[in-house]
């Protein structure tokens, strides 16, 4: 954030965050939805935890992370990737975070998401092969050496089968390291 937070507005937010992230990571993991019962409160509260805690001047900060994290997750959406639960995470988070922090979980986000598939796809590729990941990983699926085949458009459901994790696990970690390092950064500087 581009204001001074004071020790306690900044451990209520770690704390809230950290909670947030944890339930939606859990949910997005297991069936592979973040809800709205649980993005919809947590927006409205962060949009009073800036009222709070930061005035006018958060809420500004809170609304510019917001435009941040759901309007780049929203385009996201609309260009047929990811899910609309992630955008509503982002939004939800970002109210939170503010401008800065929603870009810096955004940019730390993306490379545990480049570690993470770097490793999914490695891994599979050393206990299946190249051809059984190439089937399970890539849209296309089979492919026959010069034919052209025509492929159904997907269903959501086995999008979801192709994708390499639920996006919410990355968030969680780039959070917890934005978070975290906002909290050790006000420590040493008090």
């Amino acid at each position: 954030m581009d204001f001074p937070l004071t020790q306690l507005s900044l451990y209520i937010m770690a704390i809230s965050v950290g909670i947030f992230t944890v339930i939606a990571a859990i949910t997005d993991y297991k069936a592979r939805k973040i809800y709205n019962v649980l993005t919809v409160p947590f927006f409205v509260l962060g949009i009073i935890y800036q009222a709070v805690f930061n005035g006018w001047e958060g809420l500004m900060y809170g609304g510019l992370g917001f435009l941040a994290g759901f309007g780049s997750f929203f385009l996201i959406w609309m260009a047929g990737s990811g899910a609309a639960g992630d955008v509503k995470m982002m939004g939800a988070l970002s109210v939170w975070l503010g401008f800065k922090a929603t870009l810096a979980v955004m940019i730390v986000g993306t490379l545990f998401v480049l570690i993470g598939s770097f490793v999914i796809l490695f891994w599979s590729v050393i206990r299946r092969g190249a051809r059984k990941t190439k089937e399970t990983y890539l849209a296309t699926g089979k492919t026959l050496k010069g034919k052209k085949k025509k492929y159904k458009a997907e269903t959501m459901e086995q999008k979801q089968k192709r994708g390499l994790m639920p996006f919410a696990l990355p968030v969680v970690l780039a959070t917890w390291s934005v978070t975290t390092w906002m909290v050790i950064k006000s420590i040493v500087l008090q």
